[in-house]
């Protein structure tokens, strides 16, 4: 069988256990069909990564093989790690997520925020869920003005009252905590922190250097929302508009640049299979200690539990990721403990402490109409777990 002049056995590459045959059989499928046009798929199950799987073409015209080290924009799926890097401060007892934000960042305690606290900016529940117009994705880059003017707006609802997808805020949100607290910034603390001592292949922006090795983005056809329909006063249109997301953007060298510590991280499968495995091994991997069992536990702690007011589905949040909601992603087990998040398009990262284990699925060709995973990145995870039974 051939896929554009190749075998399917050069389209797919890495190793799976026998097991996941089926696994593998999906992603070559998806690539065959047009479904994907690149993407990787990891396992990692008690520290040892049992499928490392990565197949398709890095580039929309499908000439540029996607490669072992191919990277890519993983949009929402950064956010698993920059709530990671607050959990580290909290660790190491320098952050309390029962503490007002303003404890850390001062100039956030105006127009009715004093009392928002750490835990409802990591829980999406801050009511800072965009920034007030005008804004624009230009002006994400900037990271004074950013979170000046975030410090400066008022809540667009009670803060702690439900949950409202924070889609382009959280990263400046937390990252600037993490700023105040440690004397980084979010990018230089998940590098220092994180990916070097794991020795992960996962960065918030790009280095020029890796400029060359990113898979190109290729944007969906249908959005998830028509913003003519929405009202403009709601949380939603907001949101939506401040600013309003363009998946080009992350094809260019401004946005790789950025500090976006809700959007912009890039890596592979792999990459945030290892960083991620910190939760589901119980705060250590390999003998590095990020976190410990206690901080772990705080995951879990349920924040908020309903229709979110931004994503308009039903998703329960625990501090700094969801937590299994049946009807949102009817994949993954509702009866034990795990949390995960995804990225736009469908990118997925989940973590089952109680087995060790952790999914990664990256990928560049977006799937169109997507709010939480996608028709793909379920059949994947449906396929490991129906491995694993």
């Amino acid at each position: 069988m051939t896929l554009d002049g190749e075998t399917m056995t050069q389209a797919v590459q890495g190793i799976a256990d026998p097991r996941f045959e089926k696994v593998r059989a999906l992603l070559e499928e998806n690539i065959r069909s047009g479904a994907e046009v690149g993407a990787s798929l990891a396992v990692d199950f008690g520290g040892e990564m049992i499928v490392d799987l990565w197949g398709g073409y890095a580039d929309a015209a499908r000439t540029k093989p996607w490669t072992r080290d191919t990277i890519v924009n993983v949009w929402s799926s950064t956010k698993t790690v920059t709530a990671l890097a607050a959990l580290i401060l909290v660790d190491r007892g320098l952050l309390d997520v029962n503490e007002p934000v303003a404890t850390y960042w001062p100039e956030f305690a105006q127009n009715g925020k004093e009392a928002i606290e750490v835990r409802h900016i990591l829980s999406h529940t801050s009511g800072v869920s965009g920034w007030d117009t005008p804004f624009v994705i230009a002006d994400m880059y900037d990271w004074e003005k950013s979170t000046t003017q975030l410090a400066a707006q008022e809540p667009w609802w009670e803060p702690g009252t439900a949950s409202g997808y924070h889609s382009q805020t959280m990263g400046h949100l937390v990252g600037e905590v993490v700023r105040r607290v440690s004397g980084k910034t979010l990018k230089e603390f998940v590098r220092t922190e994180i990916a070097e001592p794991l020795g992960a292949d996962f960065q918030i922006g790009a280095l020029p250097g890796d400029d060359d090795r990113i898979a190109e983005i290729v944007p969906f056809k249908r959005r998830a929302f028509d913003i003519s329909t929405i009202p403009p006063g709601s949380p939603l249109y907001k949101s939506l508009v401040g600013p309003q997301g363009d998946p080009n953007s992350a094809n260019t060298e401004a946005w790789r640049r950025a500090d976006i510590g809700a959007v912009n991280g890039h890596t592979n499968a792999r990459g945030l299979a290892r960083v991620m495995s910190t939760i589901s091994l119980g705060g250590t991997v390999n003998g590095v200690r990020l976190l410990g069992p206690d901080t772990v536990d705080l995951i879990f702690e349920e924040q908020a539990n309903g229709v979110d007011l931004v994503l308009g589905v039903p998703l329960r949040w625990g501090i700094g990721y969801a937590l299994p909601e049946a009807q949102t992603v009817p994949v993954i087990p509702t009866d034990e403990r795990i949390c995960f998040w995804g990225g736009w398009g469908g990118s997925m990262i989940v973590m089952h402490p109680d087995r060790g284990l952790t999914i990664s699925y990256m990928m560049n060709k977006m799937s169109d109409g997507v709010i939480i995973s996608s028709d793909i990145s379920n059949s994947y995870i449906a396929a490991i777990y129906e491995a694993l039974a």
